[in-house]
C-alpha cells in the first residue's frame, strides 16, 4: 500500500526537511510526498480503492500501535493507497473532514506545519516497524 502525504506549502531546505527525508529513506513501505501550493493546486488522482487520513488539531488522538494496526487491517483488506493530507494555515473545510476516513491528531498541542510533516513521517515508520516486527519501536 502506498503512503501518500500530502501536504500544503514548501518544506524547502529545511531541519524539518532533513527529518521528513530522513524517514522517508528508512520507509520500506512505497512512500510519495506531494507538496501542493497554499492554495490551489491539483491533488494527483489516487491509487483505489485508497483512504484518505486528515491531520487536524480536532481528530483523534491515536497511538503508534493503533496507527500501525489500522494501517495493517487497511492494506490487508486491498487499499492500494493511504493519503494523509496536512491542510494549510486554516486547516481543513468541514466537507474534507466528513469525507475523511480517519481525523488524526498529534495531541491537543498545534504544531508548525513543517514540524508536524516531519511528526508523521516518524509516525509511518514507527507503524511501519510495529507491522514489520522490527525493533525500532521498542527502542525508540
Amino acid at each position: 500500500m502506498l503512503l501518500h502525504v500530502i501536504a500544503r506549502g514548501k518544506i524547502a531546505r529545511s531541519p524539518e526537511a532533513e527529518l521528513v527525508a530522513r524517514y522517508e529513506k528508512r520507509l520500506t513501505w512505497p512512500v510519495k510526498f506531494t507538496e501542493l501550493p497554499e492554495t490551489g493546486g491539483r491533488i494527483p488522482d489516487p491509487q483505489t480503492p485508497y483512504k484518505t487520513v486528515l491531520l487536524d488539531e480536532r481528530g483523534k488522538d491515536i497511538s503508534s500501535e493503533k496507527l500501525a494496526e489500522t494501517l495493517e487491517r487497511w492494506r490487508d483488506d486491498g487499499m492500494r493507497e493511504c493519503r494523509f493530507v496536512l491542510g494549510a494555515a486554516d486547516g481543513h473545510s468541514e466537507e474534507e473532514r466528513r469525507e475523511a476516513d480517519l481525523l488524526l491528531a498529534f495531541g491537543k498541542a498545534t504544531w508548525p506545519h513543517l514540524l508536524a510533516r516531519a511528526m508523521l513521517a516518524e509516525q509511518l515508520y514507527r507503524a511501519t516497524t510495529i507491522i514489520a516486527g522490527h525493533p525500532y519501536h521498542r527502542s525508540g
